[in-house]
């Protein structure tokens, strides 16, 4: 890989022009774990990301259907390289839960990126919660799955359903101090590879609908050290090939009850609501390894008679990739921080813990979106080439697909946020938080995006329910560019200041970037020698 990437053997921490300044926002100690972070950085920049095209292009998970002796084990074999980096990557998840911070796991996810191997930890991540909240008597479980000995899962998608999870049809009967599960599952990330898997299914007599979904933790064994449950394939994909998914049946699978039965639906929103934050600070990391590759490349890239980022068209498209990303990773660190300060409520949840869905659906829908659109624009900066998988960027732009529709497309976001927004009412706290910073700041682009925060919410609440949800997508990208701004504008430096303003101007008001940006080269230039050896 080292002749496919210039990012490579770049440490992704040291390049990093706006983390810093999110963290000092949001995450006060970081820097007692700056060291960390510049270590993780070299691994993202380095192993992380040779393996992981390794494995996309050369080494894809294996289904092993049987041992030597005959039984069937349905367990995934996977490049060492891979299984070694995975025992690494464990460390993801350990902060949360030992006393430290979930911006702390949101920026080494970040780092990582890569779709694959972070779906890994994002479904064990979701496992461990579970665990932690709502079924203590499996902390046992819970301390293989943070060493890194044993790997999670979140099961629940089924054909007929999809996003719906009112229409699964997997069945739980009890069992003395067991439950019996039977079904399929159409789609189980982590499929072969997990130990112990989260799964929504219906108890025996529960009533129709999502209200009568509990949700359960099912172990790989039983308690009789024998295969639980079966799968059935890996499937094939587009992209994030470094984590294997398939479909899986369960007759009468050992399972065991999460907490209450009747508020199964509240724990699987919850940890849906987890998986979103980890989707948006994924999708900014792709986008920032595909500005990476962009950056290096137009600065070593010469055409007609100067090197690429001297021409406006292309230094059009840096300032535009720059605003974009480190508008969506101020979004998504708000985000975060509503997360950090409301997690750990159990149903009846409080309005901070609806509020803080709100910012997560309006983070994962337009980071999906600015995740998807930056790729694509890198690799539109290499030319023709950018189009070969022989190079890494092809691959960003693949592995970018799948952010828009994990953990539910922008049209589940959107009535969600409907939802929050009148149901839950988190309105008046959005309004007066966004609200409040741009009146603040009082610039012309500031008062831009309040009156677009205040027009939108006005409009939202005028109108009947189906008319509600015809506009719901194009509010909700509204509501997070505005809230974006405001965001932008709250980190206090004069760089994000002007990004604010450009994000603005460009966003809110549809124009093109002004042209006083384009001089500005320290909107887009990094420091590209400021970087340690991986």
């Amino acid at each position: 890989m080292e002749h496919q990437s210039y990012a490579l053997g770049k440490n992704h921490w040291t390049l990093e022009p706006d983390l810093p300044a999110i963290l000092n926002r949001y995450w006060k100690g970081w820097k007692a774990h700056q060291s960390e972070l510049e270590s993780f950085g070299g691994l993202a920049g380095g192993e992380a990301y040779r393996i992981a095209d390794h494995v996309d292009k050369e080494a894809r998970p294996v289904l092993v259907m049987h041992d030597l002796g005959g039984n069937r084990i349905d367990r995934v074999r996977l490049s060492p390289a891979q299984e070694s980096l995975n025992h690494q990557l464990a460390a993801i998840n350990r902060a949360p839960y030992q006393g430290g911070s979930w911006h702390h796991h949101f920026t080494l996810g970040y780092l990582l990126a890569d779709p694959g191997l972070y779906c890994i930890q994002t479904i064990t991540n979701a496992t461990i919660y579970s665990i932690h909240k709502y079924a203590p008597q499996f902390a046992d479980w819970k301390a293989q799955l943070l060493s890194g000995q044993a790997v999670g899962a979140t099961w629940m998608s089924e054909v007929q359903g999809g996003s719906d999870l009112g229409a699964n049809q997997v069945q739980a009967v009890r069992d003395g101090t067991v439950w019996r599960m039977s079904g399929e599952k159409y789609f189980t990330s982590g499929a072969g590879l997990t130990d112990y898997a989260i799964v929504s299914a219906r108890p025996e007599g529960a009533p129709p609908g999502p209200k009568g979904i509990a949700l359960f933790l099912v172990p790989r064994l039983d308690g009789q050290g024998q295969l639980n449950y079966r799968v059935r394939r890996l499937k094939d994909k587009l992209a994030t090939r470094a984590v294997p998914s398939g479909e899986a049946d369960f007759d009468r699978a050992e399972a065991h009850l999460i907490g209450k039965a009747e508020e199964g639906i509240y724990y699987i929103l919850e940890t849906l609501t987890l998986s979103r934050l980890a989707n948006s600070s994924g999708a900014m990391g792709l986008a920032r390894k595909a500005q990476l590759e962009a950056l290096f490349r137009t600065e070593a890239r010469r055409a007609f008679g100067k090197n690429l980022n001297q021409h406006p068209l292309i230094r059009r498209d840096l300032t535009d990739l720059a605003v974009r990303i480190a508008g969506g990773l101020a979004l998504t660190f708000r985000a975060v921080a509503a997360w950090d300060e409301a997690w750990q409520e159990v149903p009846p949840y409080s309005q901070r813990y609806q509020y803080a869905r709100l910012l997560v659906h309006l983070a994962k829908a337009r980071t999906a979106e600015h995740s998807t659109y930056c790729t694509q624009l890198a690799m539109e900066l290499f030319g023709g080439v950018g189009f070969m998988e022989d190079f890494a960027i092809a691959r960003l732009s693949r592995e970018a697909l799948v952010m828009p529709i994990w953990e539910g497309p922008a049209n589940v976001q959107a009535l969600d946020t409907l939802e929050v927004l009148t149901r839950k009412r988190t309105a008046e706290p959005f309004l007066a938080e966004f609200g409040g910073m741009l009146e603040a700041v009082g610039s012309e682009e500031a008062i831009l995006a309040l009156s677009a925060l205040r027009q939108t919410l006005a409009r939202l609440q005028s109108l009947g329910p189906e008319e509600a949800q015809w506009q719901a997508k194009g509010a909700l990208r509204t509501l997070a560019d505005a809230a974006t701004v405001a965001l932008l504008y709250d980190l206090n430096t004069e760089r994000h200041a002007r990004l604010a303003a450009l994000y603005a101007r460009h966003f809110l008001a549809g124009e093109e970037y002004p042209a006083w940006a384009q001089k500005d080269e320290g909107l887009w230039r990094l420091d590209l020698e400021r970087t340690l050896a991986v």
